[in-house]
């Protein structure tokens, strides 16, 4: 087991080295982003530099988090686009409006802090808030595409920007188009590219250094006209980043006198709850990641982020948030403590000082297709089709919240689309509305201490994002390491939200020795097979099996095997498998278990629910897989199908260090299958003659060693019933083979 990493001074000087070389990469990845985040909020593109700089350092010195990177994000472009919008009076004092309100919103944030109301996120619902970021993403792609393609839009309307890029097109300047595309593709590509050369920059500042010859090819520096196909287009100094000399020419400051107006205070909430929101979120993101399993002081984070957001906003930097992917960057970079976010900070500004005259030749249109696509990985069908996975209703909270925003703003889009949850609920729930909040608030969930020292915590009534404040109350009495039985059977209908707060508990005490157990769900329906999705009780009637659980029962009848087809949470042993180890386990069940008596091997076969990505946009995927529980010691390796790796399996091993090992005398055999691992030599001796033709003349399956089990699986999808007793013949053929090895 890793050592955690030491805090405060002596974490400083036990891990710099680790912390900087981390801080190098988050930084080149931070200088363009900022910039471009900047421009797609209309604000000055050194109010991004001076937000990460201000993230980097003052938010280091006062936080609950241990190894997320701090600094403006895209949740910010939306929220500060709407205070200038409605702060703007012609005055050219719109921005400094704005800093003004980002100062009072951080001044909130702290308080909120303080009070210990860190929690308050919680209760906005997770389908809201996807649509929310979903309608961030098209605000982001609608300003910016025009940016990439050299066209203008003047309309106030999202909508309208969308329209107009598709009838601007034909006007499209060719030439700043070009940039983009070239862009785009590096974005796209730039993981599969093999060349290490490649990798040696992150792609935003390939994509930034690669635009830069594009400038001086077509001359950006002088205001001329290009001829392209016989039409002749304009370019010049005003395609460029503009940004000053001095760092310190790009102070601005506040301007308070709008206090006293709706407008102002709509933009503190707007900036206020999105920050918040996504800050505390990416928080709980990041912990899931961190290697040393720390968990964030969401209170103390939020007073951290309100301190630092209120100094950003006092020399003219945009909002502070914690960052999901400077943060992961970080964390598959070695960073072991909150001190690489200070490097980050200080590498900024040095880099920004260093690289400005450098800067200024960058083309405008080269950040923006960096946010066109962060824009559109937001709202991508992919997206669509991930909430609709976890229900109907889902993505009718999703799909409502965000037509909301885009025909209102933020603030009313996040109402309106608590409200819609709310109402959908009531009429799900089926009861009048005193008695459902009567069922929320007043259900007499209890919290019981059993004689063994576990807890037993009995949910009744209406389950859902309302009463999470009302469940966090009741768990903050439960001691860390103690066991928990969380009974729902007495429910009329949990929301999604209430489940991801259950699990994500049952995961927190898990980790610090506790067993956590949810039941009593087994009489509720839901429209979707997620596992978290929102489930309706039957009134006590029993559950049904579907076709396949019977088919799967019967099996083990038959065979004398075990069954279960409830949710089993027990997981942990997974993660010692690298597939799973930056792939979080939400759960696994039709759980099949079995032994192979005389090699006294057992196995278990289960479907299992993963996640893959970050935060917000972390896709799920199902898969049945064959655990192999060996009763000797083998090799660390992984082994899959050569040529033929599916898209879920891109980036397998792109942070295990492991080398492909190829067989040349068995030519046939290393074509079919990479086989990766650390130890070579060991791998070798393991892969026999008698093992390779093994593997050659069967089924090929993604087949992974953690030195005392394999886990065996074939597509990400679940198996038919002829797959998994084809699993069964294969574990055996195998554990048979392996039991003759000496």
């Amino acid at each position: 087991m890793e050592i955690t990493p030491k805090t405060g001074l002596k974490g400083l000087i036990e891990n710099w080295q680790s912390d900087l070389i981390a801080a190098v990469s988050v930084s080149l990845i931070a200088l363009p982003l900022s910039l471009g985040i900047a421009l797609a909020a209309g604000a000055p593109a050194m109010s991004g530099i001076i937000s990460a700089i201000v993230g980097g350092v003052v938010t280091t010195l006062y936080r609950g988090g241990h190894i997320s990177v701090n600094g403006p994000a895209k949740g910010v472009i939306a929220v500060i686009l709407l205070g200038i919008a409605l702060m703007d009076d012609g005055s050219g004092q719109a921005f400094n409006y704005v800093l003004a309100a980002i100062v009072v919103s951080g001044a909130i944030q702290v308080l909120l802090g303080i009070l210990k109301l860190g929690r308050l996120a919680d209760i906005f619902h997770s389908s809201v808030i996807h649509g929310i970021l979903a309608a961030i993403g098209i605000i982001i792609f609608a300003k910016q595409i025009h940016v990439a393609m050299g066209t203008h839009s003047d309309s106030s309307s999202i909508i309208q920007n969308l329209i107009d890029a598709v009838v601007l097109l034909p006007q499209a300047n060719p030439f700043v188009v070009i940039i983009a595309l070239v862009g785009l593709l590096l974005l796209l590509f730039h993981s599969k590219i093999s060349y290490r050369f490649f990798h040696f920059l992150p792609a935003p500042m390939w994509v930034i250094a690669l635009s830069i010859p594009f400038v001086y090819f077509f001359n950006f520096f002088d205001q001329h006209t290009l001829s392209f196909f016989g039409k002749a287009y304009e370019v010049g100094p005003n395609l460029l980043l503009d940004i000053p000399d001095n760092i310190m020419d790009s102070i601005m400051h506040p301007n308070f006198s709008k206090i006293n107006t709706i407008e102002f205070w709509t933009t503190v909430l707007s900036i206020l709850i999105i920050t918040s929101i996504e800050s505390l979120a990416i928080a709980k993101a990041v912990d899931k990641i961190d290697p040393y399993k720390r968990k964030t002081d969401l209170n103390k984070d939020l007073t951290g982020i309100g301190l630092s957001t209120m100094a950003a906003g006092l020399i003219g930097g945009l909002p502070i948030i914690a960052v999901i992917i400077r943060s992961t960057v970080n964390i598959h970079n070695g960073a072991k403590t909150k001190w690489s976010n200070m490097y980050q900070g200080l590498l900024l500004l040095l880099f920004i000082v260093l690289l400005s005259p450098i800067m200024r030749q960058v083309p405008l249109c080269a950040f923006a297709i960096l946010l066109v696509y962060t824009g559109f990985k937001l709202a991508s069908p992919a997206v669509f089709k991930q909430v609709y996975s976890q229900g109907a209703e889902q993505l009718i909270f999703f799909v409502g919240t965000m037509v909301l925003t885009l025909y209102t703003n933020l603030l009313i889009g996040l109402l309106g689309g608590l409200l819609l949850a709310m109402i959908s609920h009531m009429l799900l729930a089926r009861v009048s509305i005193p008695r459902f909040f009567k069922m929320i608030y007043k259900s007499g969930s209890d919290l019981i201490v059993q004689p063994d020292g576990s807890y037993d915590l009995k949910i009744k009534g209406i389950a859902n994002f309302l009463g999470i404040l009302k469940i966090d109350k009741l768990v903050s009495q439960i001691p860390s390491g103690a066991d928990v039985n969380i009974d729902l059977s007495e429910t009329r209908l949990v929301g999604m939200t209430y489940m991801d707060y259950i699990v994500d508990y049952l995961k927190i005490q898990k980790n610090t020795g506790g067993k956590v157990i949810i039941n009593g769900l087994d009489s509720h329906v839901s429209s979707s097979s997620h596992n978290r999705a929102l489930k309706i009780s039957l009134n006590n009637s029993a559950a049904k099996l579907s076709p396949r659980q019977n088919r799967l029962q019967h099996l083990a009848n038959e065979k004398d095997y075990q069954y279960a087809n409830q949710v089993d949470w027990n997981t942990k042993y997974l993660k010692d498998f690298h597939f799973f180890e930056i792939r979080p386990i939400e759960r696994k069940s039709n759980c099949l278990k079995g032994t192979f008596k005389d090699l006294d091997v057992s196995w278990e076969i289960a479907d299992v629910t993963f996640s893959e990505g970050a935060a917000f946009t972390a896709e799920t995927f199902n898969t049945t897989l064959m655990v192999l529980k060996l009763n000797k010691k083998i090799p660390v390796f992984t082994m899959e199908k050569e040529g033929v790796i599916e898209k879920i399996f891109d980036r397998v091993m792109a942070y295990t260090g492991y080398k492909d090992i190829d067989f040349e005398m068995y030519s046939d055999f290393s074509k079919k299958f990479l086989i990766m691992g650390n130890k070579e030599s060991e791998i070798r001796s393991f892969f026999t003659e008698e093992v390779i033709r093994f593997f050659e003349n069967h089924q090929i399956y993604h087949l992974e060693s953690n030195g005392e089990a394999l886990i065996i699986f074939n597509k990400i999808k679940l198996a038919r019933t002829d797959e998994t007793i084809a699993f069964i013949d294969y574990g055996n053929k195998l554990a048979n083979l392996l039991d003759k090895m000496k």
